[in-house]
Protein backbone atom coordinates (compact mmCIF):
# COMPACT_ATOMS: atom_id res chain seq x y z
CA UNK A 1 0.00 0.00 0.00
CA UNK A 2 3.13 2.65 0.49
CA UNK A 3 4.07 1.85 -2.59
CA UNK A 4 1.50 2.36 -4.20
CA UNK A 5 0.60 5.81 -2.27
CA UNK A 6 3.83 7.02 -3.37
CA UNK A 7 3.48 6.12 -6.90
CA UNK A 8 0.29 8.49 -7.12
CA UNK A 9 2.09 10.30 -5.51
CA UNK A 10 4.87 11.19 -8.29
CA UNK A 11 2.12 11.13 -11.01
CA UNK A 12 0.61 13.85 -9.58
CA UNK A 13 3.37 16.26 -8.96
CA UNK A 14 4.39 15.40 -12.31
CA UNK A 15 1.14 16.46 -13.87
CA UNK A 16 0.86 19.26 -11.83
CA UNK A 17 4.41 20.46 -13.11
CA UNK A 18 3.56 19.55 -17.03
CA UNK A 19 0.19 21.54 -17.14
CA UNK A 20 2.05 25.09 -17.08
CA UNK A 21 4.59 23.66 -19.47
CA UNK A 22 1.47 22.63 -21.87
CA UNK A 23 -0.62 25.34 -21.36
CA UNK A 24 2.59 27.78 -22.01
CA UNK A 25 2.85 25.97 -25.41
CA UNK A 26 -0.52 26.76 -26.55
CA UNK A 27 -0.27 30.30 -25.25
CA UNK A 28 2.34 30.58 -26.94
CA UNK A 29 1.98 32.70 -30.42
CA UNK A 30 2.83 30.77 -33.49
CA UNK A 31 6.40 31.83 -35.13
CA UNK A 32 5.75 33.71 -38.53
CA UNK A 33 7.13 32.35 -41.54
CA UNK A 34 9.35 34.33 -43.99
CA UNK A 35 9.43 34.79 -47.47
CA UNK A 36 10.23 31.44 -49.37
CA UNK A 37 11.55 31.78 -53.14
CA UNK A 38 8.95 29.73 -54.80
CA UNK A 39 6.21 31.85 -53.12
CA UNK A 40 7.87 34.51 -54.42
CA UNK A 41 8.30 33.36 -57.81
CA UNK A 42 4.50 32.17 -58.22
CA UNK A 43 2.94 35.78 -56.46
CA UNK A 44 4.99 37.37 -59.21
CA UNK A 45 2.89 36.72 -61.76
CA UNK A 46 2.66 35.60 -65.47
CA UNK A 47 5.79 38.43 -66.15
CA UNK A 48 7.80 35.92 -64.11
CA UNK A 49 7.84 33.33 -66.26
CA UNK A 50 10.26 34.58 -69.29
CA UNK A 51 12.50 36.07 -66.62
CA UNK A 52 12.54 32.36 -64.87
CA UNK A 53 13.54 31.98 -68.55
CA UNK A 54 15.94 33.98 -69.37
CA UNK A 55 17.79 33.23 -65.93
CA UNK A 56 18.28 29.46 -66.94
CA UNK A 57 19.43 30.36 -70.85
CA UNK A 58 21.57 33.17 -69.32
CA UNK A 59 23.07 30.84 -66.61
CA UNK A 60 23.94 28.20 -69.20
CA UNK A 61 25.16 30.09 -72.15
CA UNK A 62 27.64 32.04 -69.60
CA UNK A 63 29.03 28.41 -68.02
CA UNK A 64 29.25 26.87 -71.77
CA UNK A 65 30.84 29.87 -72.98
CA UNK A 66 33.31 30.54 -69.87
CA UNK A 67 34.59 26.90 -70.34
CA UNK A 68 34.70 26.77 -74.30
CA UNK A 69 36.74 29.86 -74.26
CA UNK A 70 39.10 28.91 -71.30
CA UNK A 71 39.81 26.15 -73.26
CA UNK A 72 40.63 27.95 -76.51
CA UNK A 73 43.01 29.98 -74.52
CA UNK A 74 44.93 27.40 -73.11
CA UNK A 75 48.34 26.50 -75.62
CA UNK A 76 51.10 24.41 -74.68
CA UNK A 77 53.84 26.85 -73.64
CA UNK A 78 56.40 25.07 -76.04
CA UNK A 79 54.23 24.80 -78.99
CA UNK A 80 55.42 27.65 -81.04
CA UNK A 81 59.34 26.96 -80.50
CA UNK A 82 58.06 23.40 -81.73
CA UNK A 83 56.27 24.74 -84.50
CA UNK A 84 59.70 26.93 -85.51
CA UNK A 85 61.92 24.28 -84.67
CA UNK A 86 60.17 21.98 -87.74
CA UNK A 87 59.66 24.53 -90.11
CA UNK A 88 63.15 26.05 -89.79
CA UNK A 89 63.76 22.32 -90.39
CA UNK A 90 61.37 21.58 -93.34
CA UNK A 91 59.34 19.46 -91.71
CA UNK A 92 55.94 20.66 -92.68
CA UNK A 93 53.87 17.49 -92.23
CA UNK A 94 55.28 17.32 -88.86
CA UNK A 95 54.31 20.86 -88.25
CA UNK A 96 50.61 20.44 -89.26
CA UNK A 97 50.17 17.11 -87.49
CA UNK A 98 50.96 18.59 -84.08
CA UNK A 99 48.74 21.53 -85.02
CA UNK A 100 46.34 18.95 -85.98
CA UNK A 101 46.59 17.13 -82.50
CA UNK A 102 46.48 20.47 -80.54
CA UNK A 103 42.59 21.45 -79.39
CA UNK A 104 43.12 25.46 -79.97
CA UNK A 105 42.24 28.10 -82.37
CA UNK A 106 45.89 28.94 -82.42
CA UNK A 107 46.40 25.77 -83.84
CA UNK A 108 43.71 26.06 -86.17
CA UNK A 109 45.21 28.99 -87.56
CA UNK A 110 48.80 27.55 -88.02
CA UNK A 111 47.70 24.18 -89.71
CA UNK A 112 46.14 26.65 -92.49
CA UNK A 113 49.35 29.01 -92.87
CA UNK A 114 51.36 25.73 -93.17
CA UNK A 115 49.18 24.11 -95.74
CA UNK A 116 49.73 27.41 -97.81
CA UNK A 117 53.34 26.69 -97.42
CA UNK A 118 54.97 27.56 -101.06
CA UNK A 119 52.53 30.50 -102.23
CA UNK A 120 52.96 34.46 -101.53
CA UNK A 121 53.60 35.24 -97.80
CA UNK A 122 50.76 37.59 -98.10
CA UNK A 123 48.11 34.71 -99.45
CA UNK A 124 49.42 33.04 -96.48
CA UNK A 125 48.74 35.88 -94.20
CA UNK A 126 45.13 35.98 -95.52
CA UNK A 127 44.24 32.60 -95.35
CA UNK A 128 45.64 32.69 -91.30
CA UNK A 129 43.39 35.82 -90.86
CA UNK A 130 40.38 33.96 -91.98
CA UNK A 131 40.88 31.43 -89.97
CA UNK A 132 41.57 33.50 -86.82
CA UNK A 133 37.98 35.54 -87.70
CA UNK A 134 36.48 32.24 -87.93
CA UNK A 135 37.07 31.31 -84.79
CA UNK A 136 36.62 34.02 -82.90
CA UNK A 137 32.93 34.20 -84.49
CA UNK A 138 32.71 30.55 -82.41
CA UNK A 139 34.39 32.15 -79.20
CA UNK A 140 30.98 34.69 -79.57
CA UNK A 141 28.51 32.37 -80.27
CA UNK A 142 26.01 33.08 -77.90
CA UNK A 143 27.31 36.44 -76.51
CA UNK A 144 24.42 38.51 -78.39
CA UNK A 145 21.98 36.73 -76.14
CA UNK A 146 23.37 37.09 -73.13
CA UNK A 147 23.87 40.56 -74.23
CA UNK A 148 20.11 40.95 -74.87
CA UNK A 149 19.02 39.04 -71.77
CA UNK A 150 21.29 41.60 -69.80
CA UNK A 151 18.86 44.59 -71.06
CA UNK A 152 15.96 42.43 -71.54
CA UNK A 153 15.06 41.13 -68.32
CA UNK A 154 15.04 44.77 -65.77
CA UNK A 155 12.64 46.08 -68.90
CA UNK A 156 9.96 42.98 -68.28
CA UNK A 157 10.79 43.60 -64.52
CA UNK A 158 9.49 46.85 -64.85
CA UNK A 159 6.64 45.80 -66.94
CA UNK A 160 5.44 43.69 -63.66
CA UNK A 161 6.08 46.89 -61.66
CA UNK A 162 3.26 48.83 -63.91
CA UNK A 163 0.74 45.63 -64.40
CA UNK A 164 1.26 45.05 -60.37
CA UNK A 165 0.32 49.16 -59.63
CA UNK A 166 -2.28 48.88 -62.56
CA UNK A 167 -4.02 46.04 -60.64
CA UNK A 168 -3.60 48.10 -57.03
CA UNK A 169 -4.88 51.07 -58.50
CA UNK A 170 -7.61 48.86 -60.19
CA UNK A 171 -8.91 47.94 -56.72
CA UNK A 172 -8.99 50.84 -54.74
CA UNK A 173 -11.19 52.50 -57.68
CA UNK A 174 -13.39 49.30 -57.46
CA UNK A 175 -13.44 49.16 -53.68
CA UNK A 176 -14.18 52.60 -52.93
CA UNK A 177 -14.17 54.27 -49.35
CA UNK A 178 -13.91 50.01 -48.25
CA UNK A 179 -11.05 49.39 -49.70
CA UNK A 180 -9.42 46.36 -48.80
CA UNK A 181 -5.20 46.31 -47.35
CA UNK A 182 -4.90 42.79 -48.59
CA UNK A 183 -6.08 43.67 -52.11
CA UNK A 184 -3.77 46.70 -52.27
CA UNK A 185 -0.65 45.04 -50.59
CA UNK A 186 -1.50 41.73 -53.24
CA UNK A 187 -0.54 44.14 -56.39
CA UNK A 188 2.46 46.31 -54.63
CA UNK A 189 3.58 42.88 -53.53
CA UNK A 190 3.38 41.82 -57.16
CA UNK A 191 5.42 44.34 -58.58
CA UNK A 192 8.08 44.55 -56.11
CA UNK A 193 8.89 41.11 -56.92
CA UNK A 194 9.08 41.14 -60.81
CA UNK A 195 11.59 44.35 -60.49
CA UNK A 196 13.91 42.75 -58.26
CA UNK A 197 13.48 39.40 -60.04
CA UNK A 198 14.45 41.39 -63.55
CA UNK A 199 17.24 43.37 -62.28
CA UNK A 200 18.56 40.19 -60.40
CA UNK A 201 18.65 38.50 -64.22
CA UNK A 202 19.85 41.32 -65.51
CA UNK A 203 22.62 42.36 -63.26
CA UNK A 204 23.94 38.45 -63.79
CA UNK A 205 23.71 38.65 -67.62
CA UNK A 206 25.63 41.49 -67.45
CA UNK A 207 28.80 40.74 -65.13
CA UNK A 208 28.72 37.28 -67.83
CA UNK A 209 28.60 39.39 -70.86
CA UNK A 210 31.60 41.63 -69.33
CA UNK A 211 33.65 38.20 -68.08
CA UNK A 212 32.93 36.38 -71.44
CA UNK A 213 33.84 39.72 -73.33
CA UNK A 214 37.04 40.11 -71.31
CA UNK A 215 38.37 36.30 -72.18
CA UNK A 216 37.51 36.72 -75.75
CA UNK A 217 39.79 40.07 -75.58
CA UNK A 218 42.57 38.24 -74.08
CA UNK A 219 42.44 34.97 -76.54
CA UNK A 220 42.14 37.12 -79.69
CA UNK A 221 45.31 39.19 -78.75
CA UNK A 222 47.12 35.87 -78.09
CA UNK A 223 46.28 34.98 -81.52
CA UNK A 224 47.26 38.33 -82.88
CA UNK A 225 50.18 38.01 -81.16
CA UNK A 226 51.01 34.51 -82.57
CA UNK A 227 50.25 34.98 -86.39
CA UNK A 228 52.85 37.60 -86.23
CA UNK A 229 55.60 35.35 -85.16
CA UNK A 230 53.82 32.67 -87.26
CA UNK A 231 55.09 35.08 -90.24
CA UNK A 232 58.15 36.09 -88.83
CA UNK A 233 59.64 32.31 -88.74
CA UNK A 234 58.27 31.72 -92.13
CA UNK A 235 60.29 34.52 -93.26
CA UNK A 236 63.61 33.59 -91.95
CA UNK A 237 64.52 30.27 -94.45
CA UNK A 238 64.27 33.07 -97.12
CA UNK A 239 67.31 35.17 -95.68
Amino acid sequence: MNNISQLFALLQISAETGTPAASAAEAAPAKEEGLKFFDLVLNGGPVMIPIAIMLVVALYLAIERYLNIKKAGKLDPFFIAQIKDMVLNDNIVGARKLCEKTESPIAKMLEKGLSRMGKPLKNIEVAVENVGKLEIYKMEKGMPIIATISGAAPMLGFLGTVTGMIQTLYAMNQAGDSTDMGVLSGGIYQAMVTTVAGLVVGIIAYLAFNLLTAMIEKVVHKMEATTVEFLDILQQPAE
